[in-house]
């Protein structure tokens, strides 16, 4: 190979180390196929049927509990609503209700997070089948040195903190912190 090819395919190469680009586990998109998993700042809205004293709305705390009346605090991080709500059955089962019927409802998920090269950065309210470009929008758009195709997202999964670049049409989850690149041209 000339001297000359060599030195461009190094060029090309260490372009490409440089580029940062960072493919996303495949975890990171097999999450948004799986039940929804509960964390800290959802809102729950708890119905205890023919319980109306029972039946209120809930925030998941920053340990990852509901305080739940009669039974006390009550683990719902990493629960999907029916795991949920089947523990809260079985809790109230024990000396409190005879055929406790409990129904789990996500009220308002957890905040997203959208960062870089937008109008407003800050935290926005995730809604159901919101997307990058969605989210980006409810900042106030892309400034005008963003780069436009893709983002990096931060997500969390199982507990262990996931980074990636996705394109813009791909879906947001709850939690996720979207950050905008700059443009280099």
């Amino acid at each position: 190979m000339p001297m000359k090819a060599l030195l461009v395919l190094g060029l090309c190469l260490g372009l490409v180390a440089c580029s940062g680009y960072r493919q996303p586990p495949t975890a990171f998109h097999e999450t948004l196929t799986q039940p929804y998993r509960l964390d800290s700042s959802d809102k729950l809205r708890i119905i205890v049927f023919g319980q109306d004293d029972l039946s209120n709305t809930y925030v998941i705390d920053q340990a990852g509990y509901i305080s739940f009346p009669l039974v006390g605090s009550v683990a719902a991080r990493g629960k999907t609503q029916q795991s949920l709500a089947a523990e809260i059955a079985t809790k109230l089962r024990q000396g409190y209700i005879r055929d406790p019927d409990v129904s789990v409802e996500v009220d308002t998920y957890r905040p997203i997070f959208v960062m870089g090269e937008v109008q407003n950065s800050g935290q926005y309210n995730y809604v159901a089948g919101m997307t990058v470009q969605n989210a980006i929008a409810t900042a106030g758009g892309f400034s005008s040195r963003a780069q436009q195709v893709d983002v990096d997202i931060t997500r969390q999964i199982n507990g262990e903190i996931l980074n990636g670049r996705v394109p813009i049409s791909d879906p947001v989850r709850p939690g996720d912190t979207i950050y905008v690149r700059e443009r280099y041209f």
